[in-house]
């Protein structure tokens, strides 16, 4: 068997961004940027009011009070035409183009005022409320660089610079295969020896959440043949991702049945626990991840290889999955030659530290524990037997991706 770090490791080694696509601004939230973006246009793009209140040239309100003709007004979208010359004064409010001739902005709290005069009470040096033109960033300037996740506040920044359009990685298309007789889907009738199929549920909304497209290709039976088929329907994703049947007992049949398609294994053991039947190898090219069947296995290993397998995919460089300090809310025994990720939930907090309880049972078949969790604590191999109050790793569900 092989460390989760070196299964991690062969898994992205050899996986190849996707392609591009373009895309209009109000869809490329969450998605990764494959170009860089050069803005179109300066930001302001001239020099422009801070604040509601008179535009005057420094040098006629060194000494204060003093009053100013007012010769005209300018409003965001409405620039004064004119030249602001000595003892002379605009009316101005936020956004609105500096006029010609002024430098200074007088905040109209410390005026008095009317239509045709300004009396100035407090002074001001060159340059006071005014945003320079390209203070925010000029054309021609790189402002966001590829590779990168597109957030809300990327967006406005794209909008500002005049980006109508950006050239993001596709949506990788992950095929996903159910195995068994025992499966059926929710709400499906049942035979008293099944049970509802979940993992193709589950793993599919993860997909969603990361960034990637779900292709259920459905609940293939204990058939070499039907598996076969049911492969071909997705020969054309990104990645084939199966669910449950990839190790080596005699109804485990994704291994020989895709042997015929030209499978190459590369490892099908790791030494972790949920997950140990984990599978990785290609059929012609495309990356094959073969999930364990029982749903907490599938969903530990889904967040420990495949959503970094997703970010490979799409572009973006691997990245640490980020481990907090905890501390223990009770007695642990020791543990054994598996890394061990144990379902828990933060229920205080100790030292400044989450205090973490886990699940009195572990098994990999619950979904309501699983549910119920918050984190994984993480114990290495051979991790020795702690005292309440210990200090744990953790890694929170929401370090993963938020939602999941």
């Amino acid at each position: 068997m092989i460390s989760v770090d070196e299964a991690r490791m062969r898994i992205l080694q050899d996986l190849a961004c996707i392609g591009t696509e373009v895309v209009p601004l109000p869809q490329a939230m969450g998605r990764i940027l494959a170009e860089d973006v050069t803005a179109r246009r300066t930001q302001p793009p001239a020099d422009m009011s801070a604040m509601d209140g008179f535009a005057v040239r420094a040098a006629d309100v060194r000494a204060v009070p003093v009053t100013l003709k007012v010769i005209g007004e300018a409003a965001a979208g409405r620039r004064f035409k004119g030249h602001v010359g000595s003892g002379e004064a605009v009316r101005i409010f936020t956004g609105a183009p500096l006029p010609d001739g002024a430098d200074t902005i007088i905040i109209q709290e410390d005026t008095d005022f009317d239509a045709a005069r300004v009396t100035v009470r407090e002074a001001a040096p060159t340059g006071t409320y005014v945003r320079r033109a390209g203070l925010d960033f000029r054309a021609g300037e790189v402002a966001l660089a590829a590779p990168r996740r597109l957030t809300a506040r990327d967006i406005g920044l794209l909008a500002a610079m005049n980006i109508p359009w950006v050239t993001v990685r596709r949506k990788p298309v992950i095929a996903l295969l159910s195995s068994g007789d025992e499966l059926v889907r929710p709400g499906e009738p049942i035979g008293e020896s099944q049970i509802i199929s979940t993992n193709n549920l589950l793993i599919s909304a993860m997909i969603d959440a990361a960034g990637g497209i779900a292709l259920d290709l459905g609940i293939a039976r204990d058939s070499l043949e039907d598996i076969r088929e049911k492969f071909r329907e997705g020969a054309r994703a990104d990645m084939l991702v199966t669910l449950g049947g990839a190790s080596v007992g005699d109804h485990d049949l994704i291994q020989p049945a895709l042997a015929n398609e030209g499978l190459r294994v590369d490892f099908w053991r790791i030494a972790m626990r949920p997950g140990k039947p984990l599978m990785f190898g290609a059929v012609k090219g495309q990356p094959v991840l073969g999930l364990p069947g029982n749903p907490v296995s599938a969903m530990v290993c889904g967040l420990l290889f495949l959503l970094p397998a997703l970010g490979a995919l799409r572009g973006l460089p691997p990245a640490k999955i980020a481990h907090r300090p905890a501390r223990l809310a009770h007695d642990l025994g020791e543990n054994d030659r598996r890394e061990d990720y144990m379902r828990g939930r933060i229920v205080g907090e100790e030292d400044g530290l989450p205090l973490v309880q886990l699940f009195g049972r572990q098994d990999s078949s619950m979904l309501s524990t699983l549910a119920a969790a918050d984190c994984l604590l993480v114990r290495p191999p051979l991790a020795p037997a702690l005292a309440k109050g210990a200090s744990v790793s953790v890694i929170p569900f929401d370090a993963f991706l938020p939602h999941v």
